[in-house]
């Protein structure tokens, strides 16, 4: 394979990656598998959440690309590209977002918006309703509180008080 066909391969990968993250994220996280997701959303002091499980999930079946690339090798560099784009959400979600990692509020640019748009998705009590489920790609906060002031005049979703943190 040429560089270019294997760069397009990861790169396209990871990208695509952001649509499969947010179409599970809103209907597989905060749908029939909210039990694993749920702590992620509650006030809490541990350490771990079921909601980690996830990145579990998330590693075999990159696992599985890897193993069917050694029959087809597109297949391992899309298996790159998706390892890629678990990093980089581990990265921004974890690290960033949720500061596991670090202590470090962003105050401006891309990675303010990125944490603005994920507290205003946490801002909702619940599964139901709720903005903002893709993680790399954020919408401007001001349409995304738009969005939920609507939800919420429409009894579709409830948000919680603002000095819980989660």
């Amino acid at each position: 394979m040429s560089v270019w066909a294997i760069l397009a391969i990861v790169v396209g990968s990871a990208a695509a990656m952001e649509v499969v993250a947010w179409a599970a994220h809103r209907y597989i996280m905060h749908g029939p598998a909210w039990a694993w997701h749920r702590d992620h959303h509650e006030p809490h002091d541990n350490a771990l959440e079921k909601n980690d499980l996830f990145a579990i999930v998330g590693t075999v079946a990159a696992l599985a690309l890897f193993t069917a690339g050694w029959w087809w090798e597109p297949l391992w560099w899309g298996a790159v590209g998706v390892t890629v784009y678990g990093a980089i959400y581990t990265l921004i979600h974890d690290g960033l977002v949720h500061q596991r990692f670090w202590n470090w509020s962003p105050r401006k640019g891309y990675a303010k918006r990125l944490v603005q748009a994920h507290r205003l998705h946490h801002a909702t009590v619940g599964r139901e309703g709720g903005v903002s489920f893709g993680f790399v790609w954020a919408r401007d906060p001001a349409t995304l509180k738009a969005d939920l002031k609507k939800q919420v005049a429409g009894g579709r979703a409830v948000v919680r008080e603002s000095r819980e943190r989660v």
